[in-house]
């Protein structure tokens, strides 16, 4: 199934709002395990698709799961799960990142000479998960290389996906301000959210919002 343009999806009144923009008929929506079984329901399919694409089992019964709402068609998801503590990055784990995002966006410049006059022509770049599929396949599964010492955390980001046709339009960034704003009854800090062996596109995301990076990556593998 092609899922470029998310997936169907028309809100009910009962659903949990977090937020909502009647001019552009965007809202994101926030599903609970003990929310109906048509709710759910949707929410398994859009879980299955981000675990065909993204890989691994992403959805367990604690989660909370932040759908983003657009023209009646899911075009966002985020899957959060409570956690206690989380591993900060090491600054040469990202810094390997930035070598190779460096060298691929020096590609994109395409040079004309003429005698002694160059002439050089930028091309647009595109959302890292398009235009570097090596980078992403690559590193997908690798491990992330962190410190030893465990910091404290609230929620861990298991998954994140945005629709191919919606990139760039800002909403992984809305989705998590809205896992901020509405995981438990205060805002969370940035620095205590953490992220589930990003891939290179999500260390990206990652480091951008979080403003470092240095963000912190849970695993799953080291008991609370």
């Amino acid at each position: 199934m092609d899922y470029t343009h998310g997936i169907q999806f028309k809100v009910k009144n009962s659903m949990m709002l977090v937020y909502t923009h009647t001019i552009e008929l965007e809202r994101i929506v926030l599903v609970l395990d003990y929310d109906p079984p048509a709710q759910k329901n949707k929410v398994h399919e859009v879980v299955k698709m981000m675990e065909f694409e993204l890989g691994g089992g992403i959805y367990h019964k604690l989660c909370k799961v932040y759908m983003f709402i657009s023209s009646q068609r899911i075009t966002g998801c985020v899957v959060a799960e409570p956690i206690k503590h989380a591993f900060k990055v090491l600054k040469q784990s990202m810094e390997k990142l930035t070598v190779l995002l460096k060298r691929k966006n020096d590609q994109t410049q395409n040079t004309l000479q003429f005698g002694e006059v160059v002439l050089q022509k930028e091309v647009m770049k595109r959302c890292l998960s398009i235009n570097y599929p090596e980078l992403l396949d690559k590193n997908h599964n690798r491990e992330i290389l962190c410190e030893d010492e465990a910091a404290h955390a609230v929620c861990d980001i298991r998954a994140i996906w945005v629709a191919p046709s919606k990139i760039r339009r800002s909403i992984g960034r809305q989705l998590l301000d809205a896992v901020r704003s509405f995981y438990m009854v205060s805002v969370l800090e940035r620095s205590q959210l953490a992220f589930s062996q990003p891939t290179s596109a999500g260390k990206a995301l990652s480091s951008f919002y979080t403003g470092t990076g240095s963000f912190l990556v849970y695993k799953s593998d080291i008991v609370d």
